[in-house]
């Protein structure tokens, strides 16, 4: 895969062919997107133009001087001193098959779904102590992070001074879905580029389960609709429907969508359409969202839905969280 191969984003394959023409890479870029939004392609084809005597080990995660970070714990497949490079035949196995997947389809494939995730400190001195070695093909050696919102404050901590000052050829690539919850001594260090979601007909032909995601981001739309229209019992009518959902995962899932969508209506609020990322089809939706509701309620409701999505990893009922959450934002309008 290269860029020539990337449907839509053209302002990013742009600016990314430019940054590989001139030879002016900058040391650490973030990839912000929605989940399954398409930036994995995007830095894989990246990576295929920057190795371009080495595509074919790009294309297949075997690259030498490439590495790769993601969110993990102990579960059914690594049970003892769980990492990213434990977990690696997994990874590659499913990025392979679709770099489009879901953040829930990585769990399940390590098969630690409905566990709590983190990338530990563990995996900066992994890190470091690779970054110490000379590149085994010479050229660029690239360090991959998916999801650094998930990094605790000390492997952030231990990384911050190689991502400030990194040796040289030395790429730091990374993926978040949710910008505002990296660390800021990270993201300040890293050139933000904002990856467009797909649209509707584009996702259906990426994701065979975007029908599921599709009726996530309508249960949000229910909710939101029915506060603005100041009916509690509709909402709560909604958030019996996400607790009914056939599993933990599934409800993270639409905790994932609903932030999204809290995210866009902040953007939108602020006049900043340019770097928010939703598709045509939730464009009217999230737009008459934005003028209907209070400028605070964003930052109040993605504070709330932080603490459920905490709590979906304890043993609650799901009925009560979901309506504590509804009733929340319903107040906080």
């Amino acid at each position: 895969m290269t860029l020539s191969d990337i449907r839509g984003n053209d302002a990013v394959v742009t600016a990314l062919r430019q940054m590989l023409g001139t030879g002016r890479i900058p040391h650490a870029i973030m990839f912000s997107e929605n989940d399954g939004g398409g930036a994995m392609p995007l830095v894989l084809a990246f990576l295929s133009e920057l190795y371009p005597n080495s595509a074919g080990k790009v294309a297949k995660l075997i690259h030498p001087d490439v590495h790769f970070i993601f969110p993990v714990t102990a579960g059914s497949k690594v049970s003892d001193k769980p990492s990213s490079e434990a977990y690696l035949k997994w990874w590659r196995e499913l990025v392979t098959a679709n770099p489009w997947f879901y953040e829930s389809e990585l769990y399940s494939a390590l098969g630690i779904e409905g566990k709590a995730v983190r990338i530990a400190v563990g995996e900066a001195e992994y890190i470091l102590d690779k970054l110490s070695l000379t590149g085994v093909e010479g050229g660029y050696r690239t360090v991959f992070i998916y999801l650094p919102e998930k990094m605790n404050r000390e492997a952030a901590s231990r990384l911050l001074k190689i991502v400030e000052e990194p040796p040289q050829d030395t790429l730091f690539l990374l993926i978040t879905h949710a910008p505002e919850k990296v660390l800021q001594t990270i993201s300040s260090r890293c050139l933000m580029i904002r990856v467009m979601p797909p649209s509707a007909a584009e996702s259906a032909s990426l994701h065979p389960e975007s029908s599921d995601a599709e009726g996530l981001r309508d249960l949000f739309a229910d909710i939101i609709g029915a506060i603005i229209r100041r009916n509690l019992s509709e909402a709560l009518e909604a958030a019996d429907a996400v607790a009914a959902l056939p599993s933990r995962e599934v409800q993270k899932a639409f905790c994932i969508k609903a932030g999204e969508g809290l995210r866009n209506i902040f953007l939108l609020q602020q006049g900043r359409e340019d770097i928010a990322s939703f598709s045509p089809e939730e464009g009217e939706f999230l737009r008459g969202a934005a003028s209907s509701l209070k400028k605070n309620f964003p930052r109040l409701a993605l504070s709330r839905l932080d603490k459920a999505m905490a709590m979906l990893e304890a043993n609650v009922s799901q009925k009560i969280l979901f309506t504590d959450l509804v009733c929340k934002w319903y107040v906080n309008i």
